[in-house]
């Protein structure tokens, strides 16, 4: 069976499962039958990454009580400096790998760092049987999900994205609203985020400043090809540049688009294209050639539906742009919130949804007051980390998760491959001395990308599928 294939029918379980799993998060030990061994009641995690984020995360684990954080690691001293007051006992760690090797007690791992080194730790700590929650973006490259997905499922541990929405209330009405029939068959959606609040088309930097106390600068780079430190990567600004984040859409399509991939019957995209402002092009085309994020940028994705009833077209938008707003909403009502907002469109009706799924709302808002939907989905009354701990404890294959790999990594794919077509808004010329962000120096404009997802492979311009899965750096 391809790859694709096996894909397909694991989002059919799960689609047939729906949210129903989510009704339970432990199985009891008394139905798992003779000769099962209990796990522990306490489940001793590490935290990869343990500031900024990282704190949130690790913070909102340690809320169950059934929770020991045994073990920290992160590259900036002065970013972990907080969680290491919190978690006084813990081992504290700059170089994971070394954490993995000498903490063997450990049962699980939030993994919370910059996006190129997602992959790599989450794929260390399954291959040691380690149960893994990892912030989203799951991966920095389309390859790299498609690995984690299969690795869940070879190492058998339980795993969960940091897009917490997907355990919201909210999307969960708006599957209600959607299997009610209310809106008809969707046939288009419009997602769009005030992303990027971080700075964006920027000039490769060339000055090398001194390097924090505190910081280990390679351990840091990681994956990503070797270069001097600069202050216009750290802490928050990593996210604009293409060798370490994935842009405003990585930043946030995996909270905005999720309603979508998890309600819709759809897998990957077959094509996208995409436009950016001219500010960026401008920026290109001087020495610079930057490689940094545009401002702003218009993604449109294809995605053919697996009833085979047609396609559904998808767009996405951000650096604050916005879709025109529907005839049905008044001028003086909310489209959306500060971070953005999605709106299907079907053939009945459409349905508008704050950024993480929520608030749904049937337009124009006077039909929320007349129609009424019974819930039929399942909630999460404890949250996507406390989902994700209880889920651990129970062991795998005994509990639900809201964004496992088996979801999470397909859905992680499907985004990305928007971001080849910013990738090759400029043609590539592998001879150009200065390699950029997108490796070449001539302006080409909006093309339309061809996608072959059982081969993770574009079919129309080769030169963009250098992007597929980049190389390691040396000794990663």
């Amino acid at each position: 069976m391809s790859s694709t294939s096996n894909n397909s029918s694991r989002r059919k379980f799960l689609k047939n499962l729906g949210f129903a799993g989510a009704a339970f998060s432990i199985v009891p030990r008394h139905v798992l039958g003779k000769g099962f061994t209990a796990p522990s009641d306490t489940l001793y995690i590490a935290g990869i990454g343990a500031g900024g984020k990282g704190y949130s995360d690790l913070a909102e684990c340690a809320k169950s009580a059934s929770v020991k954080v045994v073990s920290l690691c992160d590259v900036d001293d002065r970013q972990s400096a907080r969680a290491r007051r919190d978690h006084k006992g813990a081992s504290y760690y700059k170089d994971y790998r070394e954490m993995m090797d000498k903490e063997t007690g450990i049962d699980a791992v939030t993994i919370s760092t910059p996006d190129h080194m997602h992959a790599i730790q989450a794929m260390n700590a399954m291959e040691r049987g380690k149960h893994v929650y990892v912030q989203k973006p799951l991966t920095h490259d389309i390859a790299e999900a498609r690995q984690l997905t299969e690795a869940a499922q070879k190492y058998k541990v339980v795993t969960q994205m940091g897009n917490q929405g997907a355990s919201g209330n909210g999307v969960r009405k708006m599957k209600e609203y959607y299997d009610a029939g209310l809106i008809g068959e969707v046939h288009s959606v419009q997602c769009w985020t005030n992303r990027a609040i971080w700075p964006m088309a920027l000039e490769t930097p060339t000055v090398k400043d001194p390097v924090p106390n505190g910081l280990d600068w390679d351990l840091w780079l990681g994956t990503a090809e070797k270069r001097d430190y600069n202050d216009a990567y750290l802490p928050f600004d990593w996210r604009g540049w293409s060798d370490f984040g994935t842009g405003a859409l990585g930043d946030m399509a995996c909270h905005i688009m999720d309603p979508v991939y998890r309600i819709l019957p759809i897998l990957y995209p077959d094509r996208v294209e995409c436009s950016v402002a001219d500010a960026f092009k401008a920026n290109f085309e001087t020495k610079s050639y930057p490689k940094s994020f545009p401002t702003a940028s218009k993604i449109h994705l294809r995605y053919p539906r697996t009833d085979g009833k047609g396609t559904i077209k998808v767009s996405w938008m951000d650096g604050g742009l916005m879709p025109e707003r529907p005839e049905e909403l008044g001028d003086d009502e909310a489209f959306g919130n500060w971070d953005g907002g999605v709106l299907f469109i079907g053939t009945k009706g459409k349905l508008l949804a704050d950024c993480y799924g929520a608030n749904p709302r049937l337009l124009p808002l006077s039909l929320n007051e007349q129609v009424s939907v019974k819930e039929t989905v399942p909630r999460v009354p404890e949250g996507h980390y406390i989902q994700w701990v209880n889920a651990c404890i129970a062991g795998f294959g005994n509990a639900y998760t809201s964004s496992s790999f088996d979801y999470a990594g397909p859905f992680t794919e499907s985004l990305l491959i928007g971001n080849l077509a910013l990738k090759a808004y400029f043609e590539v010329d592998p001879k150009a001395k200065n390699q950029g962000f997108w490796g070449g120096t001539k302006y080409h404009g909006r093309k339309r990308l061809l996608w072959d997802a059982e081969n993770m492979k574009v079919t129309n311009f080769d030169e963009a599928n250098q992007y597929v899965k980049r190389e390691y750096r040396t000794g990663w």
